[in-house]
């Protein structure tokens, strides 16, 4: 008796009536692009409907067509499953991306932003830039974006929406919180109570 997988319907149909049937090597190839960990090969047939043995075979010609185009990745066997990986020649190039090239890489308008944020939160746009002396909306909203600053609930008085740093922002420093932040008390302007005061009456 063959182990292979017997599909519930033929190889030429589609999952979905309604939709056009994927080639197998594209849906493979889709399936093992979102993988963390190798696939079987059962499994790939039970997702696909096909055949494990045929499967297998398609599995084995890609990761043969990935070989002989030299291509930076590869699809290799492992662990009872299949799954894409870097070649190993091109270890030191992804470690050093990895290492250096994700890193968040701010601006100097968005470093004194979120600098006047860390030390002022909860605050406000307004206040934020007052700090700074130009309007720091579209430098707030890329610091949400990154993860670097969050929502933190309004002002009572005024209804102003407040910013607050993240979990995100305390690891990136290396921080375990925020009574590691240096004193900052003697790069502040002279006048900076005032400034905030200023613009508290405005909100």
């Amino acid at each position: 008796m063959s182990d292979e997988f017997t599909p519930e319907v033929s190889p030429e149909e589609p999952l979905d009536p309604e939709e056009p049937a994927v080639p197998l090597r594209t849906a493979l190839e889709a399936i093992l692009l979102v993988a963390d960990e190798p696939v079987p090969e059962m499994l790939l047939a039970q997702v696909t409907e096909r055949p494990t043995g045929e499967v297998a075979s398609v599995l084995r010609e890609l990761a043969a067509e990935y070989r002989e185009q030299g291509r930076g990745f590869e699809l290799r066997q492992i662990a009872g499953g299949w799954r894409y990986y870097t070649r190993e020649d091109c270890a030191a190039l992804v470690e050093r991306f990895v290492r250096d090239g994700q890193e968040v890489r701010l601006t100097q308008a968005a470093l004194e932003t979120l600098a006047v944020i860390a030390y002022r939160q909860p605050v406000s746009r307004a206040r934020v830039s007052a700090v700074r002396g130009v309007n720091c909306d579209g430098v707030i909203r890329t610091l949400v974006l990154r993860g670097l600053v969050e929502d933190s609930g309004t002002d009572g008085e005024t209804g102003a929406i407040l910013y607050r740093t993240t979990g995100y922002f305390l690891e990136r420093m290396g921080m375990a919180s925020l009574d590691e932040l240096p004193d900052l008390a003697p790069f502040l302007p002279d006048n900076f109570e005032d400034i905030e005061d200023n613009e508290r009456t405005r909100a």
